[in-house]
């Protein structure tokens, strides 16, 4: 064990190193009570990642968390946050490595999925009214103020928490930013402009 202890010692100041990059990714963490709790990744870089969550552990505490696109990562919480926490990670130099391809590619992904990306043309629906679901079975109806082939942006009298995940008619995505009279929403996948047009019959603006 203490041998593990000082194998390990060196890596906890190397991490201070690694860069963070700044994903919206979703997963779910095991605590040591073995309990399960949704999560979601703010930033993230090889040897650390801090999670927005509603249920919190205790420093010093053993995570295991299972991240989409990611995969197992396992650490030690640090140090808790406003609403969740951050922990180290503890793995092999090559986990780490592939950590940092990942983190690249999800970065470079991120990129080009933006809702505002103005290269993805933006539509105005010829019929804008549609329905937002939440994973709780809640539905509310709205109006899609515009959309591209990565995002929407509608009108809604309620506006979910950035980072919820939500259907918009049958697109999945997840809530990036609210505005004044309702959100904007990203979509899981870059959407063809085929389904768009066959989902909400959307024309140029």
């Amino acid at each position: 064990m203490r041998s593990a202890a000082i194998e390990h010692a060196p890596a906890l100041a190397e991490r201070r190193n690694f860069q963070r990059v700044r994903v919206k990714i979703y997963g779910r963490f095991m605590l040591e009570d073995r309990s399960e709790h949704p999560c979601q990744v703010i930033d993230m870089s090889p040897g650390n990642v801090s999670l927005r969550t509603e249920r919190v552990g205790q420093p010093g505490e053993k995570i295991i968390a299972y991240i989409d696109h990611i995969g197992r990562v396992e650490g030690v919480l640090t140090r808790t946050l406003q609403d969740g926490f951050a922990m180290t990670v503890v793995a092999s130099d090559r986990k780490r490595d592939k950590l940092a391809a990942q983190l690249t590619w999800l970065a470079n992904k991120h990129e080009l999925d933006l809702p505002e990306d103005r290269r993805h043309e933006r539509v105005s629906p010829r019929n804008p009214m549609s329905v937002l679901h939440l994973l709780d079975g809640r539905q509310y109806p709205c109006r899609i103020i515009d959309l591209s082939l990565s995002g929407a942006a509608v009108e809604i009298e309620v506006k979910p928490a950035i980072g919820i995940q939500v259907t918009l008619g049958t697109m999945r995505g997840q809530v990036v930013r609210h505005f004044d009279d309702g959100l904007a929403i990203e979509f899981a996948v870059i959407q063809r402009a085929e389904s768009l047009d066959a989902e909400f019959s959307a024309r140029a603006s």
